[in-house]
């Protein structure tokens, strides 16, 4: 399978500055299933053009764990040595990681700026026609080409195959181009080689990272890139959502004001609930925050924001997530002040760990109905027991509330293990308090529905203040009795 990319950018050579290959020489390099070669058709100061040629080994692509179409032969007779696919993904983002990075030692500053490109790729699969490739590409700024191919041109009766000759142009940086291609051309051939687990999602977000959270079809694209696996898709939806809400202001593209003025008109759940926490903290007078749970970093975005915050702690049990979190804070951009305030720990909530212990609050934010209730007496234990915050903020969505939400069939989240009404969630929490020693304020977040109340419910816990210890002179019994001893003088 071949892909080419051309540009007329003056000296066209300095492409080779990009990828990192040099012009003059043929570099093969040993990939998922076969070898992939990096050479240069044209390499003139007007035009420069960069092939990668991927060999697929056939003895390496029949072995069981490539996963191909299911079928007894599917190993043996498959299109997979021959159409851009999942291999050559793999294969682009070993042979040019940096350019996908967008790092360039020796031209950094083109690496930052867009540059005209022709992509070319001869043989690319259409799950679901051509017209899907217009659909997935142009809203990135190319211009595409295609070139349908007949299942056989001397039975033109047959009609075309589902494959397509593709060809893209663009003023675009480097990088971006490469992060398209890597995440789209899976999606065209809607198929994954290898078995699709949740680091997937992490690759996603990551090569998609500035483009797909505002691609009118991006629920389609995580979902064929994520082999269909809806839990996964669920999730890699839910994190470009947050990563919306956290967006500068200073980065919002002018086209993208409609969207922004339309979000200010109502604002979403997700920043309502962000807004609560953040109120329910200042009220605990809080400096020292732990983020239970704390997922790719959306509360911790607004923690870092606020200067009364000196210490703040994320933790989670997924390191993936734990990934996403560091580059969304950009961490390789913070000063050693500002990393100063900030740790991420792999923690599972569910176990005792001391270095949760001594903080003023907590914040389990949309985390407890992730968690078996059957588990819940070992979180509460580690949360309240051990770690024993000053304080604990905890919000879950609200059940009743679901009614509004016409498509919802069961949970709104896969992972939800369960969803609490108004009482079940009072009850619960009243329960935590009493045996843990905290008051509880339970509030409602979010628009209130006079039958279903608001769509996610908050409670406060704040430690409770303990009894004065009394000079014995001072014990109630020693005052009550205070004016009899005198009356008896």
């Amino acid at each position: 399978m071949l892909l080419t990319i051309s540009t007329t950018h003056v000296p066209a050579t300095d492409l080779g500055y990009l990828v990192v290959k040099h012009p003059d020489r043929v570099q093969s390099f040993t990939t998922t299933g076969g070898t992939a070669h990096v050479f240069y058709p044209q390499a003139d100061v007007d035009r420069c053009t960069v092939a990668l040629l991927l060999e697929v080994d056939p003895v390496e692509l029949a072995r069981p764990s490539k996963g191909h179409n299911g079928s007894a032969l599917g190993r043996y007779v498959n299109d997979r040595p021959y159409v851009a696919s999942s291999l050559l993904s793999v294969a682009m983002g070993k042979v040019f990681r940096s350019a996908l990075n967008g790092a360039s030692r020796d031209r950094q500053e083109l690496a930052r700026t867009a540059i005209p490109l022709e992509i070319d790729v001869p043989a690319v699969p259409c799950r679901g026609g051509t017209e899907i490739v217009e659909r997935l590409f142009a809203p990135l700024g190319w211009t595409v080409s295609t070139t349908s191919t007949p299942l056989d041109p001397q039975f033109p009766e047959w009609g075309a195959s589902p494959y397509t000759h593709l060809r893209l142009t663009g003023t675009l940086r480097l990088a971006e181009a490469l992060n398209h291609l890597y995440v789209l051309l899976p999606v065209l051939d809607d198929a994954k080689h290898y078995w699709v687990d949740a680091d997937e999602v992490d690759k996603l977000l990551r090569a998609g990272e500035g483009w797909l959270g505002a691609h009118p079809d991006r629920e389609l694209i995580a979902r064929r890139y994520l082999a269909g696996r809806r839990t996964l898709t669920l999730s890699a939806l839910e994190q470009l959502r947050a990563a919306d809400e956290v967006v500068d202001d200073t980065e919002i593209p002018v086209d993208a004001v409609e969207r922004v003025e339309a979000a200010e008109r109502r604002t979403p759940l997700v920043q309502l609930r962000k807004t609560a926490v953040l109120a329910a903290l200042a009220e605990t007078g809080a400096a020292r925050v732990l983020d239970l749970g704390c997922g790719p970093g959306a509360l911790l975005l607004a923690l870092q924001a606020e200067a009364r915050f000196t210490e703040i702690v994320g933790a989670d049990v997924s390191s993936a997530a734990l990934s996403m979190a560091q580059r969304r804070l950009k961490f390789d951009r913070m000063s050693d002040r500002q990393r100063a305030r900030i740790t991420l720990i792999q923690s599972a909530l569910t176990y005792h760990d001391s270095r949760l212990r001594g903080f003023d609050a907590a914040v389990l934010m949309e985390v407890i109905e992730h968690v078996d209730e059957s588990r819940l007496p070992a979180l509460e234990r580690a949360v309240f027991g051990h770690a024993a915050p000053g304080a604990v903020i905890v919000t879950t969505p609200n059940v009743e509330y679901n009614v509004h939400y016409e498509t919802l069939d069961g949970h709104r989240h896969d992972d939800h293990r369960f969803e609490w009404t108004r009482a079940e969630f009072a009850a619960w929490s009243t329960r935590v308090a009493q045996a843990f020693g905290y008051t509880v304020d339970l509030r409602p977040v979010g628009e209130c529905d006079p039958r279903t109340g608001s769509p996610t419910q908050l409670a406060l816990f704040r430690k409770a203040a303990p009894m004065p210890v009394l000079d014995p002179a001072e014990s109630p019994s020693a005052i009550a009795s205070g004016p009899e001893r005198e009356g008896a003088q």
